[in-house]
């Protein structure tokens, strides 16, 4: 037997709070309570991970003006994201594997969605098929979807996805190849052979409530939307070996162009950075676009989102739904993404995280706390609806270009 390699060092982290408040709070629970590898999985990004702290970071510089005197006793953080009504301008976006965060974790999540009144997005590869997800929470995800090398295997995705009661699809532009992540690298995830099992196991067995909660009482741990689509896959290697033979390099606009002929419902674009692309998108017929770098977990060294998204919404906000993610971790970035142009935001790690420390309860929690940040700044800078937020709302010196 090879000897056990050691584990990777443990980045330094806050205490965990007995009363989580913010997305913080939550994370130091997650990293308590999930395996390394699988932390690592949700909290990592590309390379050195320049642009996960740029996304963090361009919300954090961005300073707000407060406002005094204003009637600001009627305030109302309701809104409208792809035609749907939302209680606050925000849906929670695809994250791949959360049902191995917590029990069944993506039917969890989309429970406290729908409680909160705002869309929850399922990951092609989610744990929790699209019916689990959809009798859950008694209403249909919003579903996201890669270009497959399999063609045949998309238009059945997307007949499902309809058939499901889906009427907004995600698709996902921005992943070719997969980006270079090195906290998966270190923790034996790319790598074969008995070491990186041992390793693995390790990290398991530190985490005794994971295992009883998710490895023992949460299976079947597979894709659940793509097990027509691998009849033969037992665990989620099986899964996991399909889709990354499925990946296409080669996906252009044309692709789009089809894949725009064989989805009646709404299209949103997620992982548009460069003003062209956006352009590109609008004229490809989606019905809107999301500003992403994929949560810095691509192309490292890629602009920030919410640095990329003045300019795309001037381009075309005028023609299209533009959306934003990465680095959104309070009510107040949520403010701050709209007044730079956005009509709403994903989010993706905070939810994790909350769903990993107190499950569906935990996802309530985040999504009340948020909404009653979002409100409460609305009050102090004088906007008392949704549409009133824009770039005026920002310290002058403070404007992106």
């Amino acid at each position: 037997m090879p000897p056990m390699p050691p584990m990777p060092p443990m980045p330094p982290m806050p205490p965990a709070p007995h009363y989580p408040a913010t997305a913080a709070d939550w994370r130091a629970l997650a990293w308590r309570r999930l395996p390394r590898f699988l932390f690592d999985y949700v909290d990592g990004g590309a390379g050195d991970e320049r642009t996960l702290a740029a996304n963090e970071a361009g919300f954090a510089a961005l300073q707000l003006r407060q406002r005094v005197l204003v009637d600001v006793s009627q305030v109302d953080t309701r809104s409208q994201l792809a035609g749907q009504d939302c209680a606050l301008p925000l849906a929670l976006a695809p994250v791949g594997l959360a049902g191995m965060m917590a029990r069944r974790g993506e039917a969890q999540a989309a429970r406290a969605a729908q409680a909160a009144g705002v869309p929850f997005t399922l990951s092609t590869v989610g744990i929790c098929p699209l019916a689990e997800v959809a009798a859950a929470s008694g209403a249909a995800p919003w579903f996201q979807l890669y270009m497959l090398r399999d063609r045949g295997a998309v238009r059945a995705l997307l007949d499902a996805a309809w058939a499901g009661g889906c009427r907004t699809l995600v698709f996902t532009v921005d992943l070719p190849a997969t980006g270079l992540r090195w906290r998966d690298v270190r923790n034996g995830m790319t790598a074969g052979g008995a070491g990186a099992a041992l390793l693995r196991a390790r990290q398991v067995l530190a985490r005794p409530g994971w295992v009883r909660d998710v490895a023992l009482r949460g299976k079947p741990l597979t894709f659940g939307s793509l097990s027509a689509q691998v009849p033969g896959g037992r665990d989620l290697n099986a899964f996991k070996a399909w889709v990354d033979a499925q990946f296409d390099p080669g996906v252009t606009w044309k692709d789009i162009d089809w894949l725009r002929g064989q989805w009646q419902g709404r299209l949103l674009l997620k992982g548009i950075l460069d003003v062209d692309d956006a352009r590109a998108a609008v004229a490809s017929g989606a019905e809107g676009i999301v500003v992403s770098n994929h949560g810095g977990r691509q192309l490292d060294s890629a602009p920030a989102s919410i640095a990329a998204l003045p300019a795309i919404a001037r381009a075309v906000g005028h023609q299209t739904e533009v959306l934003m993610d990465g680095g959104v971790r309070s009510g107040t970035d949520v403010f701050k993404a709209l007044a730079l142009g956005a009509r709403g935001v994903l989010i993706g790690r905070p939810w994790v995280w909350a769903l990993a420390a107190q499950g569906q309860a935990g996802v309530a929690q985040l999504l009340a706390h948020w909404q009653r940040e979002l409100l409460l700044t609305m009050t102090l800078a004088g906007a008392t609806s949704i549409a009133d937020i824009d770039s005026t709302h920002l310290n002058a010196l403070q404007e992106h270009p």
